[in-house]
């Protein structure tokens, strides 16, 4: 029984011959993919090669892009999350999601961490406090804002921002942390504090990065995917990806010949 149970949540993500259009445009052809829990996935590949798209899918944002179709299942923890009975909205606080420019409200640094709280109805004080602190702690933020919680976030640095973008997505607690191309508008030293970031909030979430930047994706993933015109041309362990890829065009495009 135990061992069924073990086998059953061996994968936190699974996607299942996923096909994927924008009108008459097939952007993502028949993709698999498991990802173990716990973990950090990489995904690399040229400009409109369908790693966003990609991304997306998981918390269903494309559902917004009129003349957008899939087929094929996506499964977050052995649930099909294109059910007709999932809701989306419970389906994105388990999902959440980062972007590539810091997206702070025009609100205090407080208000932003505890809005997806408040949406849900929590008001009592002492809570809405707490998961604020823990929230902007995981996101290496807290020593920096503690005393001026009531500061507007836009007030914060870009990387800062970004931080304060990532303690607002954990405050509703979620399982799984989409982040597409989280570092790619800041500087070097704010990108070192996401990657290191990346690397802690590993032991409570999988995360699933989007990264231009290889030397990125070979520092801070498990494993790494290769998308290149919508295909899945290469999906492994980050070392074998980038010390030993198994096909060419994954080899050209590290080795800088493409891309």
């Amino acid at each position: 029984m135990v061992n069924r149970v073990m086998e059953t949540n061996k994968f936190k993500i699974q996607a299942k011959d996923i096909h994927a259009y924008y009108g008459t445009h097939h952007v993502i052809k028949g993709i698999d993919m498991d990802i173990k829990p716990n973990s950090v996935t990489a995904f690399i590949g040229p400009s409109g090669c369908g790693k966003s798209t990609f991304l997306r899918l998981i918390n269903r944002m494309n559902d917004y892009i009129e003349g957008f179709t899939k087929t094929g299942d996506i499964l977050l923890d052995d649930k099909n999350i294109y059910a007709s009975n999932v809701q989306v909205e419970q389906l994105r606080k388990e999902v959440g999601m980062v972007f590539q420019k810091p997206n702070p409200f025009p609100k205090s640094i407080f208000e932003n961490v505890t809005y997806g709280l408040k949406i849900q109805g929590i008001t009592n004080k002492s809570d809405l406090e707490e998961t604020a602190e823990r929230s902007l702690r995981q996101a290496a933020l807290w020593e920096e804002v503690k005393d001026d919680l009531k500061k507007s976030a836009l007030a914060l640095s870009g990387g800062q921002q970004q931080r304060l973008c990532i303690a607002r997505t954990l405050a509703v607690e979620p399982s799984v942390i989409l982040m597409d191309e989280p570092a790619s508008a800041l500087d070097p030293i704010s990108t070192a504090k996401i990657e290191e970031l990346i690397f802690e909030l590993k032991e409570k979430y999988t995360i699933i990065i989007v990264t231009h930047n290889m030397q990125q994706a070979s520092r801070v993933s498990d494993r790494t995917a290769f998308f290149y015109m919508g295909e899945l041309i290469e999906y492994g362990k980050t070392k074998q990806i980038f010390l030993n890829p198994k096909k060419e065009k994954t080899e050209n495009y590290i080795s800088g010949r493409f891309g």
